[in-house]
């Protein structure tokens, strides 16, 4: 049997043209006596075309799935998420708002002349979770922790008598809450399987609250699956710590580091549904089974086991193969929320109903149902932090970030990228910008007023949006979230400020010059849209500039216009604008429009009425 001839194929084709060529050098190469008709119309060149053709999609499906499999370059949503998890980073489907709520109550007065008091056993305990919301029963928020108006509450004089005697007092808290909408939903289990998985039905699943096993156990969320302890808050009480509870004012939570083989990890898909995924383990044993205890291999007890077939390093102890173990026929309640937007955060006075409530007294010789009626709420401070979910580009921008961060803050954009990847339960960042810190140059006697740099201290500037999609300052309570948040990555040398940038809102004028064949209106509409795209809070970022020149580019490239005659940017501060006073033709040099010395940052608060433009005849 004669050898086979090794045939030349070339494999840098890509393309239909550059298969239907290869292929015809081919047959006339290695055929050239079966067939020489390489006419358009032969039947030759038919199936030459057609193999061509099927190369050509089968290459591009080729190089389509290569770039889909790398996060800088991949498309589909799907793909950019799921890369997003691989990369550490969990995308935000959502973000509830954080508020600060005032919560009263009455109680009677109690003994005589100057020893009249509040009767403190009238004063209400609280379980965290209650439920408010605004007059119709929207925008529901829950309380984060325990409120107790026996401890250190704010006491004022509600009503006297005709002596002047107080005869019902007020006793104020506050209290943190989030918005949301609490959720539960139940999933059955038959036989384990390894790595089972259960779907939630919502696509704007904020926070896994409980997972609840009707076998009477919890399991726990873990980052994943390999993780078998996990941090648990336990109410500071004398029951749970006879000598830590008299700290319960200042601490009312004792952290402590708990095992747990019951655990899951949740998942955002493509289609942003939240997916829980637990264990392999489907073993009844005990962890001693699973690793061995070296201190009974070998011991000659009849009841333990002699030998191992695992070998005994220090390494082995410390965690399992079976990732967890799987629900085994049992029922799991998941309690979750729901919820997350721009209009979660509503501006003040206007979370003032008490909806679900736990009262957690228990004293029987007192009837507090008058009492309870007198429970009263308000929100002096706008709700912050509520936002959308992200753009896939932001998803794709974030999640590069955080893997460079490596769960580590050293540089400016480790703290800026720490700052987006906070937890959504905490609130969240709209803009971060990091500097310095300066101090004053005390060694200087000549001129004390000049500054050096701190390099012990950052500067953190950070805004937030309001119900609006508006910037604005954060609130106190998101602010300390940030700092804890940040604290467990930075450096131990470093300290962090954490201040509130700059707003300074613009408005622009523009005048421009259509072409002859179109619409003037439909034009001026066009540009318009086009610097709404421009200026939209997404894009602004703290200590940015405004390019004049781009600007005008811009608008010639618009479908109809013939020339941009002239552009004007003006500050606006009175009324609902920001009180910042920013000199812009000061701030301009060669058509550039320059931020401050202190960080701030450019924004068109009203757009449609804040972006004009005029139409001129040429």
């Amino acid at each position: 049997m004669a050898d086979m001839i090794k045939k030349d194929v070339r494999y840098l084709g890509k393309d239909f043209s550059q298969f239907r060529q290869n292929l015809i050098t081919f047959a006339k190469q290695y055929f050239p006596g079966t067939y020489q008709d390489f006419n358009e119309s032969s039947p030759g060149m038919m199936f030459i075309e057609m193999a061509s053709y099927v190369g050509d999609v089968l290459s591009f499906y080729s190089d389509q799935n290569f770039r889909e499999s790398l996060l800088t370059s991949a498309q589909e949503d799907s793909n950019i998420i799921a890369l997003s998890h691989l990369f550490g980073y969990k995308p935000k489907v959502g973000t509830p708002a954080q508020v600060t709520l005032d919560l009263y109550q009455l109680v009677p007065a109690i003994g005589t002349g100057t020893n009249i008091a509040p009767d403190y056993r009238y004063a209400l305990s609280i379980q965290s979770g209650m439920v408010v919301t605004d007059d119709n029963g929207e925008n529901p928020f829950r309380t984060q922790e325990n409120v107790d108006f026996n401890d250190n509450a704010e006491v004022s004089v509600y009503e006297i008598n005709g002596a002047g005697e107080p005869t019902r007092f007020t006793l104020k808290k506050q209290v943190t809450a989030l918005s949301g909408e609490v959720v539960t939903n139940e999933f059955s289990f038959e036989d384990p399987k390894q790595y089972d998985k259960i779907l939630l039905p919502e696509d704007n699943v904020l926070e896994i609250l409980s997972v609840e096993s009707d076998t009477g156990y919890s399991w726990k969320q873990v980052d994943y699956l390999a993780q078998d302890t996990v941090f648990e808050d336990i109410a500071n009480i004398p029951f749970n710590d006879p000598e830590l509870s008299e700290f319960r004012s200042t601490v009312p939570y004792i952290l402590k580091l708990r095992r747990t083989p019951r655990r899951y990890v949740a998942r955002i898909r493509g289609d942003l549904r939240t997916e829980l995924q637990f264990g392999a383990g489907i073993s009844s044993d005990s962890d001693e089974e699973i690793i061995p205890n070296p201190k009974n291999v070998g011991s000659g007890l009849e009841y333990l086991r002699r030998t191992t077939t695992s070998a005994i390093d220090p390494t082995n102890f410390l965690a399992t193969s079976t990732y967890g173990l799987a629900p085994n026929n049992e029922t799991l309640t998941v309690t979750y929320t729901v919820g997350g937007s721009l209009t979660d955060n509503v501006p003040v006075n206007v979370l003032n109903t008490v909806g679900e409530v736990t009262y957690l007294n228990d004293n029987p010789t007192i009837d507090l149902d008058d009492t309870k009626e007198t429970l009263a709420v308000n929100n002096a401070q706008p709700a912050q932090g509520g936002n959308k979910r992200e753009s896939v580009e932001a998803i794709r921008q974030n999640a590069i970030s955080a893997f460079a961060a490596q769960n580590r803050v050293v540089t400016r954009e480790d703290y800026i990228a720490r700052c987006y990847a906070m937890p959504s339960r905490y609130g969240t960042v709209a803009k971060a910008y990091v500097i310095q810190d300066t101090q004053q140059d005390t060694l200087d006697q000549l001129y004390p007023r000049d500054t050096i740099s701190n390099p012990l201290a950052l500067n953190l500037y950070v805004l937030g949006y309001d119900v609006n999609g508006n910037l604005t300052p954060l609130n106190q309570a998101l602010k300390e979230n940030l700092r804890t948040y940040l604290s467990n990555f930075r450096m131990l040398t470093d300290a962090i400020n954490i201040k509130a940038g700059h707003i300074v809102n613009i408005g622009i004028d523009f005048e421009i010059i259509p072409q002859p064949d179109f619409n003037s209106n439909e034009v001026l509409i066009r540009c318009i849209d086009r610097l709404k795209t421009i200026f939209h809070n997404d894009r602004m970022q703290i200590n940015g500039s405004i390019n004049r020149s781009s600007l005008i580019s811009e608008l010639d490239k618009v479908e109809g216009v013939q020339s941009v005659s002239d552009i004007i940017i003006s500050n606006k501060f009175d009324g609902s604008y920001s009180n910042v006073v920013y000199d812009i033709e000061t701030a301009t040099k060669n058509n550039i429009i320059y931020p401050s010395l202190d960080p701030m940052i450019f924004e068109i608060k009203f757009p449609d009425s804040d972006i004009k433009g005029r139409i001129i005849k040429p």
